[in-house]
């Protein structure tokens, strides 16, 4: 088991997560940004004006007899996802292990990540369908077998969903989760995984309806509260943030010398350590966050592509770039080289003021619940699609997935967390190729939105009709 196990850590840092995924992934995004013409960079402001501004304008509702669910609560279920340890832990290891250059190479990725989103977001959107409750849904199961017509893709990708949603969606977040309040607040994680368990069974018995709900409430809450905690640390150790700015740019491309604790890393390390970094937190790529895009009431797939490009837009260049400045400000990162990289967030906080690690705590144990009722959709909807919605299966996954959660919070998931590794990376496999063979769907669909944005398009258009 440990000479296999060896063999996963392996392939997964030397392929799955390695260079040709990255040259994969920053190769589909570079081609997309110039079959787009780089609209969502040339039309930033249009991208905000669609989006961020309109958080603070009167929302619709959900639209019952839709079958659907409003653009809000449809980027709040995928934020949830998202938005999750990655940010805290993921951000530490990349900082830790790369030096400071990791972080330019995260924002990199996360450039290219806005593109790669937005586009799948778009084509989730328009070859979506219903299913037999009228629910609308959609994602890359969908646009690869009604867009590209080749159904064994489509299986193999739902099929990899299915198998991601239980490592990455359900154990590991629920092992972040009871781990970090057994830390904290000394609670058996037995007692922490039964209540995570019923709670979030409640949720999920409501299906898209209730997640969205509760995503829409809690996304808001837990990325205000955590925003607003790293920026009192950075007021705090302002005088420190410029050098850190310098040691980003620097690193970027000369590397960090060993210094402390830190044993050194050159600018090609940085580079792979950021950018994989980046990809696992933005997830740009992988095709989960369509499916919960899929099912937004809106009248144009480019306008609900636009909330797939601000989603990374807040997640790694807004919350992954605070949190980096606070790790590299605070000086940790290579003070003390055996220091648990998920601690390290929580040090650099505590390092600012007295209770700062409550902040780190309170935001991890919100964005693993949130991701664990995220992911359980994206894995349902999967399930949905090999079973042909057969209400048995998904019962039965139901069930699964909560006592996957329990698991998590009881037991160590060093080998969880690679094959979580790997389903998520393959999963991008032929999710990335679909986007490259329906680039010329999303050339058409950016062109007609963008001519004038601002027009209202008929809500109940079926796009795939006029792209085939």
């Amino acid at each position: 088991m440990e000479v296999f196990m060896d063999f996963l850590e392996g392939l997964n840092d030397n392929i799955i997560w390695g260079v040709p995924m990255m040259i994969l992934m920053i190769g589909t995004g570079l081609y997309l940004t110039f079959v787009t013409k780089g609209v969502i960079f040339r039309r930033f402001g249009t991208v905000l004006r669609h989006t961020a501004v309109t958080l603070f304008q009167k929302r619709e509702k959900e639209d019952k007899e839709s079958g659907g669910i409003s653009s809000f609560q449809a980027v709040c279920t995928a934020l949830a996802a998202t938005v999750g340890t990655g940010n805290i832990v993921g951000v530490a290891l990349a900082v830790a292990v790369g030096g400071p250059g990791a972080m330019f190479w995260l924002w990199v990725s996360a450039l290219v990540g806005m593109v790669i989103k937005y586009c799948e977001v778009t084509l989730s959107v328009a070859y979506r369908t219903k299913n037999s409750k009228g629910e609308i849904v959609g994602g890359p199961m969908y646009y690869i077998s009604r867009g590209l017509g080749t159904k064994w893709m489509a299986v193999l990708f739902a099929l990899l969903g299915f198998l991601a949603s239980f490592g990455i969606g359900a154990s590991v977040q629920a092992n972040s989760l009871a781990g970090s309040i057994h830390e904290t607040f000394e609670i058996p994680t037995w007692i922490v995984g039964l209540v995570v368990a019923v709670i979030a069974a409640l949720v999920l018995i409501g299906g898209i309806s209730r997640i969205a709900q509760v995503t829409e409430i809690l996304v808001p809450f837990m990325a205000v509260f955590y925003i607003a905690g790293a920026l009192l640390v950075l007021i705090i150790q302002a005088e420190a943030i410029p050098a850190a700015l310098v040691s980003i740019f620097k690193g970027a491309f000369t590397g960090t010398s060993a210094t402390g604790g830190f044993l050194g890393a050159s600018a090609m390390y940085a580079c792979r350590i950021g950018m994989a970094r980046g990809i696992f937190t933005h997830e740009a790529g992988m095709g989960s966050a369509p499916i919960a895009h899929a099912s937004a009431n809106i009248d144009h797939p480019a306008r609900q592509g636009l909330w797939g490009a601000f989603e990374v837009f807040l997640d790694s260049i807004v919350m992954c770039t605070i949190t980096g400045l606070v790790i590299i400000t605070s000086g940790l990162w290579y003070a003390d080289e055996g220091m648990d990289k998920g601690a390290m967030s929580a040090a650099a906080f505590e390092n600012a003021f007295s209770g700062g690690k409550y902040i780190v705590t309170i935001g991890l144990v919100l964005f693993a619940f949130a991701t664990i009722i995220a992911w359980y959709y994206y894995g349902e909807k999967c399930v949905e699609y090999l079973f042909k919605e057969n209400r048995t299966a998904i019962r039965l996954y139901q069930v699964a997935y909560t006592v996957f959660v329990f698991i998590g919070c009881v037991s160590s998931l060093d080998s969880v967390w690679e094959f979580a590794d790997l389903f998520n990376g393959l999963m991008a496999v032929p999710n990335l190729i679909a986007l490259i063979a329906l680039a010329p769907v999303i050339k058409r669909l950016s062109a007609d939105f963008f001519k004038d944005p601002d027009v209202v398009h008929p809500a109940d258009k079926d796009y795939s009709k006029s792209l085939r």
